[in-house]
Order: structure tokens, then sequence, then C-alpha cells
């Protein structure tokens, strides 16, 4: 099998994704991700073994002893797991097994991430919050596509690398001892919630 064009590799994410537009940061994040999983199908990983790496290092992170390993091992997991995908389209791997272990291993790794925050500031029903939100969302995504429908194709503004970045974020806050660590979560929780409501909107919009 021939090698993925570039184009060819966004273009099938894309239809992976419910036809999800590919254009600002999208498609910023998809240039180097198809880069990264050239280099990693080079290197022979599986995208099963990338995502059991980012779920490892979003464990450890959990268990670390400062925020500043922390940080490093939360851009880690979030390296590892936002590539196995690109890596299976890429090698031609795209399975339904894949597809589970990956979604499963998402819901735990943020957890972990949220169990850190917990300990630097997050307040615990903000945190158990979050995680509720998110997980709900990816499972009306999940959830649509077994009825027969296509994946939701809505990017909201709380996808999955931003729910790292607002992590990464009150872990700069508490290492610069800056106040602020719970209203940032408020405010993270209020846009949780409009993207909650966005991929909603969408879906009923798909099964009417």
């Amino acid at each position: 099998m021939s090698a993925l064009t570039e184009q060819e590799f966004k273009e099938r994410w894309s239809t992976l994704h419910g036809g999800a537009a590919i254009k600002g940061a999208v498609a910023g994040w998809l240039s180097f991700s198809y880069q990264a999983a050239r280099v990693c199908t080079a290197l022979k990983f599986t995208p099963n073994f990338l995502t059991l790496l980012g779920l490892a290092t979003a464990v450890a992170m959990a268990f670390s002893s400062s925020a500043g390993i922390a940080l490093v091992l939360l851009v880690v997991s979030l390296f590892f797991d936002g590539i196995d995908g690109s890596v299976a389209i890429v090698q031609g791997r795209e399975s339904k097994w894949g597809a589970v272990l990956d979604s499963i291993a998402d819901r735990i790794s943020e957890a972990c991430w949220l169990y850190f925050g917990w300990t630097v500031g997050i307040p615990a029903w903000a945190a158990i919050l979050m995680w509720t939100i998110a997980a709900t969302q990816e499972y009306a995504r999940a959830r649509l596509a077994s009825l027969g429908h296509s994946e939701v194709g809505v990017v909201t503004a709380t996808e999955r690398p931003v729910r790292a970045i607002f992590l990464a974020l009150v872990l700069i806050i508490f290492m610069l001892d800056f106040p602020g660590v719970t209203y940032i979560s408020y405010a993270f929780i209020l846009l949780l919630l409009v993207s909650f409501v966005q991929v909603m909107r969408v879906a009923k919009k798909t099964l009417s």
C-alpha cells in the first residue's frame, strides 16, 4: 500500500470524524500529527501501543511528585494519545477495537489529569463535574455512531487538546504560586457546558 499524502490523510481524518472541517488550529494540528505519524510508522510503533503509552503516562502523572513533572507527563500523554489515531490512518489500521480502546483510555487519562488537578487546587466537585460533562459529550458522539450515523462532525471549544491546555494552565499557575485556580475552573465548566449543548444540538438534528 502506497503512503498517504498529507491531503489524503486529512480527507480520511475528516471522513472518520463526520465530515469535520479542517481549518485553523485543527489543520495545524493535523499537519503536525501527520508528520509525527510517519515517524512513528518508520519506528514500527502500532496505534494501540501508542494508546497504551498515553494511558500509562497519564497514570504516572496522577501519582507524580511535583507539578513540574506532572506538566511534562501531561504533554507526553497528550502527544501519544493525539497521534495514535493518525498513525492508524497512515498505516491503514483503523479498527473498531482500536476506537474502543482509544475511547476508554481517553476517559481514564482525563480522570488522571483531573485527579492531579484536584491536588493543586481544583475543587473536587468541579473536577468531577468537568470529567462528567466531557465524558458525556464523548459518549453522545460514540452512541450516535453506534446507531449507524456518522460521528458528530462538530469541533467545539473544549475538545480534548483544549482540556489538556486547561490542566497545563492550572499547573503553571500553581507552580508560579498565583491565585485564581478556582475561578478559572468555574469559567472552564461554563465553556464545557456550552460545548456539550453544541454537540447535543447537532446530534438531535442528525437524528431528526
